[in-house]
């Protein structure tokens, strides 16, 4: 099913966004003043991108339980 396809793509890619954000938490620490603040926002944007990704993934699995697929396209 590509709903199902769908949510597993955005599932591993929100995966590697986590391991980008963490990856940048380390990298703070080790950082200067002006550094962690491009960190900072670097990964604010990353989680709110990920809540995003989240929610879309919320949304796929909320209509494969309906079994309304269709409806995923018009979402976009």
């Amino acid at each position: 099913m590509v709903m199902t396809r769908e949510a597993e793509q955005i599932t591993v890619l929100i995966a590697g966004l986590r391991k980008s954000a963490r990856d940048i938490d380390r990298q703070r620490q080790k950082a200067d003043i002006a550094l962690r603040r491009a960190l900072d926002l670097r990964h604010n944007n990353l989680m709110v991108t990920i809540a995003a990704l989240e929610d879309r993934v919320s949304a796929i699995r909320g209509l494969i339980k309906l079994d309304r697929p269709y409806v995923t396209h018009r979402m976009h």
